[in-house]
């Protein structure tokens, strides 16, 4: 069970909560402030104060006052109009760290809903109920509007959500049999529930998950490469790092060597050649950058998954209540930009070693690692597959947080295209992994023919793994079967696999 204050929550939680589906709780004190919050939206709604979002229009409606009879309409309103999201739906995953990440949003106390609504949040996460979100449709700026108002119909028993088997059904079917109350939305809370970042924060979260794994796995990945090329291990010494000064390529080149210790097939400088190409002498350096970016889109997602992002928000009890912009996406669109350019890079540094593993101008290999070089092809078109995943990642690199387009009759004239970022980021990640699996059946295949008696102990473990999925190349087969497995192995989030675990393998 992981308690959530509001404040606390942290990427490795976030694992447990999404991959293990473990369940979640308020903290007291949480409640505490979420009531005092609910209080003063009451006062204000008592006193017939005019505050944005309790009885006032929206965007460009911000100027017409709602009658408080209609207070209940606007919100069932805003929720029913803005829920105008299209495209395929997110995963189920995306899905419940969206509601996961509201709810701890909300309880910080300072968008004032009430405690039946964030225990009903709390319940569906406990219960997996996951609404069905379509993935385009925001800006990212006024919040994750059309995203957001997706999950919120299902809180008040509309739209669908997906059930134990995963086909999508009416979230009254699923209510009825789970015995679920719908909520019926008060002052401020249908605005509460769709001002903020929460999908493209989910998404990122996600993209997070999949794409440190992608990090590490690159790593002993490109450590089977430099065994099957005979590369020089020289450039893992540690002075070399530490003399530059940047503590994750310090890390990687850590990590290279221990996963080199004990080969018998790897070389030394002025052995077989004085230097290596830098797809196989820069890897600490390459991977290390990615790494760089990786620590500081880990950084700005944990501090968005802890952020107030409504609006307005209150504060001291209500006698403050201000319109502000906490919602604009600017920061997490910048950090799923950056996150997209460190996982290009990993996917090009590990396509550049595969066509040193097939390029028979390039090693003592047989030719494109082929049984039978001419009448057999072997990993020839493999590498063609490596190269137009990285080319496609090229153009999904081009940054989506310089881009902006006004909405809402130019009342809201610059938005993020934060969930842009976050979407292509994704494409990316699952375009990176498979260019590493190829990468992997290649490494795999070069060892062999090298001689797996020599391998690393740590290797060789990971060689006799994968060779329980991916058979030897002894003659042409359909190998983009074998690419779809490999690059299962390697998905955290794939049903058959734990991140806990391989984590814990990692370390």
């Amino acid at each position: 069970m992981i308690e959530l204050t509001g404040h606390s929550l942290t990427i490795d939680q976030m694992k447990r909560i999404l991959i293990a589906e473990e369940k979640v709780s308020i903290s007291e004190n949480s409640m505490e402030e979420v009531y005092e919050s609910r209080c003063a939206v009451e006062q204000i709604v008592a006193d017939k104060e005019t505050v944005y979002g309790i009885n006032t229009g929206f965007g460009k409606f911000s100027d017409v006052i709602i009658n408080q009879k209609d207070v209940e309409n606007l919100q069932l309103n805003l929720i029913r109009s803005h829920a105008c999201g299209v495209g395929d739906p997110f995963p189920e995953i995306v899905s419940r760290a969206m509601m996961v990440l509201r709810l701890n949003a909300l309880i910080k106390g300072f968008s004032g809903v009430r405690g039946e609504l964030v225990e009903l949040l709390a319940e569906l996460i406990n219960k997996s109920i996951h609404p069905v979100i379509p993935q385009q449709g925001s800006l990212g700026a006024s919040g994750d509007l059309a995203p957001l108002a997706h999950l919120a119909l299902v809180l008040i028993g509309e739209g669908k959500v997906y059930d134990n088997s995963g086909k999508i059904i009416d979230s009254a079917a699923i209510f009825s049999e789970k015995e679920v109350q719908p909520i019926t939305l008060q002052a401020k809370e249908g605005l509460a529930l769709i001002n903020g970042t929460q999908a493209m924060v989910a998404k990122g979260v996600v993209n997070y998950i999949e794409a440190e794994q992608l990090a590490f796995d690159s790593e002993w990945i490109a450590a089977m490469t430099m065994e099957g090329l005979e590369g020089i291990v020289d450039v893992f010494h540690p002075a070399i790092h530490e003399a530059r000064g940047y503590p994750q390529q310090v890390d990687v080149a850590k990590r290279m060597q221990e996963w080199l210790e004990g080969s018998k097939l790897t070389t030394r400088q002025g052995e077989k050649r004085v230097q290596d190409a830098y797809s196989l002498r820069c890897i600490p350096q390459v991977h290390g950058a990615s790494w760089q970016a990786l620590d500081y889109v880990k950084e700005k997602l944990e501090i968005e998954m802890n952020a107030a992002t409504d609006n307005p928000l209150i504060f001291e009890e209500g006698k403050v209540v201000i319109s502000g912009g906490n919602f604009h996406g600017q920061p997490i669109a910048f950090a799923m930009d950056f996150l997209k350019i460190a996982v290009a890079e990993l996917a090009n540094i590990s396509e550049r070693r595969t066509e040193r593993l097939v390029n028979p101008q390039l090693n003592e290999l047989p030719a494109f690692l082929s049984p039978e070089p001419g009448l057999q092809s072997g990993a020839m078109i493999m590498q063609y597959a490596a190269a137009s995943l990285v080319s496609e990642n090229k153009t999904l690199a081009h940054p989506a947080s310089v881009d902006s387009i006004p909405s809402s009759a130019n009342q809201e004239d610059h938005v993020s295209m934060g969930m842009t970022a976050s979407r292509h980021a994704g494409m990316m990640i699952q375009n990176a992994r498979r260019v590493l699996a190829i990468e992997c059946i290649c490494a795999l295949q070069a060892v062999e023919y090298q001689g797996v008696e020599n391998v690393s102990p740590k290797l060789k473990k990971k060689w006799e793994k994968m060779r329980g999925f991916i058979p030897s190349i002894t003659k042409d087969r359909v190998f983009s079967e074998d690419i779809e497995k490999v690059n299962q192995v390697l998905n955290p989030l794939h049903q058959n696999n734990s991140v806990l675990e391989k984590e814990i393998c990692i370390k």
